[in-house]
């Protein structure tokens, strides 16, 4: 179990025991960044404690026959398991309408397996009157209901809501771990990643995009006149800018130029102001530049 998942070994290791022991509380809640794996751990989970085989030693399929194994696991990977649901916000929130659909739902006892679980995903969208409709089943749960907030803001949940879960808190990913199961990705973009798989297609869509960065602090000693008219990713990239920025800062940093880090800092600012965009960007080339100069790059 959760084999496929990187990252916060601490938590597999309590949430392996809990299976062990078959010790489960009504309520998590998963705290954590963005892109750290919460709710994929909570999913993982919630397959392990409605499996059927006793031992836990469930294979799915027989491996001579394969034939089913156990009911609740093959429903579970195809998405149809009776017992189980994800709530996602309608919109911009998880409204009061979808926990009272919740709470009918939990009112129903399981069907194939002994418990019943919800998870409710980006739960720190919830509204107060959501939340307050949703404290009465965290009070009075049914034996085999469980339910897993999935959280990045603790700050939007009720401190009522908080004290009647078990907290899980998540941290991110190491870098090492980062960079062994994704060997593809540099180390730029590891950096880029902070620790969060969130941006991870992204990065690799825009991986052009980030090469002609590189290039571009390559050939920072070939002058202004070149640079500026070779540097079409910066002049183009007025619809992402922070985010080439950003990138730009851990190139930087990696090459120890810390006096270009300051002065992608102050282009940021400066295009805050509304700034002309492309006086903005002539002012990173040219200092940039000059800071390439005094290191004798």
């Amino acid at each position: 179990m959760f084999e496929n998942i990187i990252g916060n070994n601490n938590i597999k290791e309590y949430l392996k025991k809990c299976i062990i022991d078959k010790n489960y509380s009504h309520s998590y809640m998963f705290l954590g960044p963005e892109g750290v794996g919460k709710k994929l751990f909570a999913k993982s989970f919630s397959e392990q404690i409605l499996c059927l085989d006793i031992n836990k030693n469930c294979e799915k399929y027989t491996q001579t026959e394969n034939e089913k194994k156990c009911d609740s696991c093959i429903k579970f990977d195809s998405g149809n398991h009776p017992d189980f649901e994800i709530i996602e916000p309608d919109g911009k929130s998880i409204k009061i309408d979808q926990i009272r659909s919740l709470q009918q739902d939990m009112a129903n006892k399981p069907i194939i397996s002994k418990n019943k679980i919800f998870i409710i995903n980006d739960a720190d969208t919830m509204t107060e009157e959501s939340q307050n409709c949703l404290l009465k089943t965290l009070e009075e749960p049914p034996k085999y209901g469980i339910i897993f907030l999935i959280v990045s803001n603790e700050s939007k949940i009720l401190p009522t809501i908080k004290s009647r879960c078990v907290t899980l808190k998540f941290n991110k990913i190491e870098k090492e771990e980062m960079k062994k199961s994704f060997p593809d990705l540099t180390e730029e973009q590891i950096e880029l990643l902070d620790g969060s798989l969130k941006q991870k297609d992204t990065i690799k869509e825009k991986e052009e995009e980030y090469k002609s960065l590189i290039e571009f602090t390559d050939n920072l000693n070939k002058g202004i006149p070149y640079l500026m008219n070779n540097t079409k990713i910066l002049y183009d990239g007025k619809n992402n800018i922070n985010e080439l920025l950003d990138y730009l800062n851990i190139i930087l940093l990696n090459k120890k130029m810390f006096n270009g880090i300051e002065y992608v800092e102050k282009t940021k600012r400066k295009l805050q102001l509304n700034n002309n965009y492309e006086m903005c960007i002539d002012y990173l080339i040219i200092n940039l530049y000059k800071s390439s100069k005094k290191l004798g790059n």
